[in-house]
Formats: C-alpha cells, structure tokens, sequence
C-alpha cells in the first residue's frame, strides 16, 4: 500500500515535548507574550527546535486568541483596474506589508449575490476609497467589525478636485489653441470620474475666455475615434484633452489612420502617465499625479486605525504636475 503524503501540522505541544518542556513556556515564547520572565537561552531554543521542526502558527487560532487576523479589506468601486489604480494598491499592499498586515481587495458588484467579504475573513479593518453605498455600513457592522475608514459616523467635508484637466487645458491654450475639444471614455463604471474632469476642463477653458469645449465619450473596443475626430476637425478644432492615456492612444491611432498629423494637425493630450504614454509615437503630453504617494497614505490610515498609531495629518501631494512630451505643439508647428 502507497505510504500516505499527508503530514500534520507541527504544534507547540511537539515543541514542548521535545525540548522537555512546558508547553506555556513554548506558548509564551511563539505568541511573544508580554509579561513573562523567560530567559533569553530558553527563548531562542524553542525558537531554534521550532524552526526545526517546521513549525508554522495556526493562522485561525492565533486570530482567535488575539481578536486580530492582521488583515485589511480594502473595498473597491467597480471601476476598470487601470495603472495608477494597480499602482496605488500595490504601495498600499506593500506598506501594509513590511507592519505585518495583509491587504485584500474586494469589488462589490450591483447583483450583490455574492457574500460579502467582510463576513467571510473578519478583518481588523475594513475601508474604501470612496464614500459608503447604503447599506454597506450596517452590514460591516452586522459581522461585528468596529474599525471602518471613511468613518460613517464623522463624514469628511472635503470635495474631491480635479486639478488635472486644468493643467491640460491651460498647456494647450498656452501653446496657442483656441478650438480645443474634451475626449472621456464611453466606459460606464467611469461616467461620474468623466463627468468630474469633463467639469474641470470646462471651467478652465471658460476662465481662459475660450469657446464652449465639443465633447464626446469614446468607445475604446471599436474605432468610434474616427467619426469623432473628423466632426471635430470639420469644427476648426485644433487640439483635444483626453479623459485618460487609453483615450489619448485610441485618438492618436484614429488620426494616423486617417492622415492627420500629430501634432502638427492636431494636439493631444492624455492624462495619468501610464507606460502607453511614452511608449506611443508620437510619445504622449500627460498628466502625472503620485498615486504612490497616494497609496502610502491609506497604509498609514489603516495602521493609524489598528494599532493606535497617530494618524496621518496631512494627505499626501498629491498636486498634479504636467509632463509635456511630442503629442502637443502650436497650431501648424512641429514641436
């Protein structure tokens, strides 16, 4: 008969047993409990015998004694899971990380047939990075986790702004523009950020004294780029402010097909400063925003919220900045 592969798991008690000694003094020594007068030879043989024997901590024992899982559940909105967001949750993931906590992630969608997260891992803390949809408070709360950021109870006053779209605007009207267009994604999991940088660039263009912006929310599965462009060029336009770095690719790849020089016949410019964005040609005028910087942030709220520590007092920069790059010049000119 085949030997059987299946190994338990190495306990304290085994630890116990085989330096002959108790197993509170092993207990005391893996959960490092304070309080306890245990020599420091004492200590690093049970820690030495538990390294030999392979000796890993019950992870659901261990949350259980404790009341702590050591993790974080960060919940997302449904939107596409593009760059910066990647970026943002890995700097967080990795902050979180180096404290000994483990950040998940979690989408709740409009079904909302799906168990939520919350009740299945019982999380030291649960946050968003974006306001509460009803309901979802009473049903962290139900599973009986306290620590929630944004906290429902003392809502933040502040506006979230777009300082993006006025970068944009103000680098094209700079460079001589005067019939400048607004390009968002058609995407619907992204209609309110559309609608907030669409805003942005409509009241920048406004205080610059320039024309109402033409405007068009683009499919980025199809080449609707082309129709959209040829209206605008029919319109005098000259240079068009990109939603994202994806919507600035697909006007780049609509113009080269249909003849119109970038940007000598026309300026572009994305927004995020994703690789696409030099990795096109022409390379592509972006906005860069420090999603990093960003990321760092919520770690340092969720520790602040678990363990005490003092919270962050300031957010971080996070000031867009222009990055200009061969996608924009003047009207008619070679940059």
């Amino acid at each position: 008969m085949p030997e059987s592969t299946t190994t338990r798991r190495v306990t304290a008690a085994d630890i116990a047993r085989s330096l002959g000694i108790s197993r509170a003094t092993v207990g005391f020594v893996l959960n490092d409990t304070p309080g306890q007068t245990i020599s420091a030879a004492t200590r690093s043989r049970v820690l030495a015998e538990a390294e030999r024997l392979g000796y890993r901590p019950h992870t659901a024992a261990r949350a259980l004694a404790s009341g702590r899982t050591h993790i974080v559940l960060l919940v997302l909105p449904d939107w596409p899971l593009d760059f910066n967001l990647r970026r943002n949750i890995e700097e967080a993931s990795l902050a979180l990380d180096e404290a000994g906590y483990a950040l998940i992630t979690y989408t709740p969608h409009q079904t909302g047939q799906a168990r939520p997260l919350w009740e299945t891992l019982q999380p030291d803390l649960v946050m968003s990075m974006t306001p509460w949809s009803p309901g979802q408070v009473d049903s962290i709360r139900a599973s009986g986790i306290t620590r929630i950021i944004p906290d429902p109870d003392h809502p933040t006053a502040e506006e979230w702004t777009e300082e993006g779209p006025v970068l944009q605007v103000r680098h094209l009207h700079d460079l001589g523009h005067r019939a400048v267009a607004f390009a968002g994604s058609a995407d619907p999991r992204v209609a309110d950020l559309v609608r907030l940088r669409r805003h942005a660039a409509d009241e920048a263009a406004a205080a610059l004294g320039l024309e109402p912006m033409p405007t068009e929310d683009l499919e980025l599965t199809d080449d609707s780029a082309g129709p959209v462009l040829a209206a605008w060029r029919d319109k005098g336009v000259t240079a068009v402010a990109a939603y994202n770095d994806d919507v600035a690719g697909a006007l780049v790849g609509a113009a080269l097909r249909m003849g119109i020089a970038v940007p000598i016949d026309l300026s572009i410019i994305g927004h995020d400063d994703t690789p696409l964005a030099a990795m096109l040609e022409p390379t592509l005028s972006t906005i860069h925003v420090d999603t990093v910087g960003l990321g760092r942030f919520f770690a340092d709220l969720a520790l602040s919220a678990v363990e005490g520590r003092p919270a962050p007092t300031v957010a971080p920069e996070l000031r867009a900045t222009l990055v200009r790059r061969r996608s924009t010049a003047p009207p008619n000119e070679r940059d």
